[in-house]
């Protein structure tokens, strides 16, 4: 019954995405999107440029968002997806722009894990932080653009990712830790 609304609400998503696909712009954009995606590599880019900004908290924020970018994709591509067996919606046909066919199972999409868990973490005592997110959502709308994931496994991966990003931030603080008391 609860895979009959999931299936409904792909199935609603891609009639509305459906007239925006093979136009040209959109096709730049989100097929570029997707392969900034592939492996973490925008967050790793991401990553390099807050740590040449300078300062401790942006080079410690840069090591934080690269080494959360490997663990991640660990535990989402190898140890969590190996839990479902959920098939891609990619069809036999032809792609505007070349798109690498990823071989894993669908659930949760790992590139929106990444951009998300990537935006929590570099967005942090960051001014930038309105673009890492917004990256982190055209990667995620990206990847039901090119059909390579159901939206319900883009959902999937943004709770993920934000999930992620929320621990990776409990677990290595950029500053010191305050302990709340006051005055003493």
């Amino acid at each position: 019954m609860f895979g009959d609304y999931v299936e409904e609400f792909d199935s609603a998503v891609d009639r509305f995405v459906d007239p925006l696909r093979k136009q040209r712009g959109a096709d730049r954009v989100f097929y570029t999107a997707s392969a900034l995606g592939d492996f973490g590599l925008l967050w790793v880019i991401y990553g390099l440029l807050r740590a040449l900004r300078g300062g401790k908290t942006n080079e410690r924020a840069a090591i934080r968002g690269i080494a959360a970018t490997g663990i991640e994709s660990v535990l989402v591509n190898v140890v969590l997806k190996s839990f479902f067996g959920r098939g891609r919606p990619i069809e036999q046909r032809e792609h505007p722009l070349p798109l690498r066919q990823p071989k894993s199972s669908s659930f949760p999409s790992g590139h929106t894990t990444a951009a998300f868990c990537g935006a929590v973490l570099l967005s942090e005592d960051d001014p930038l932080a309105p673009v890492y997110f917004a990256s982190a959502a055209v990667v995620a709308l990206s990847r039901i653009y090119v059909r390579a994931h159901h939206a319900s496994d883009v959902a999937g991966g943004v709770v993920v990712g934000l999930g992620l990003g929320w621990i990776g931030r409990r677990l290595v603080r950029l500053g010191p830790r305050h302990s709340g008391r006051r005055g003493r």
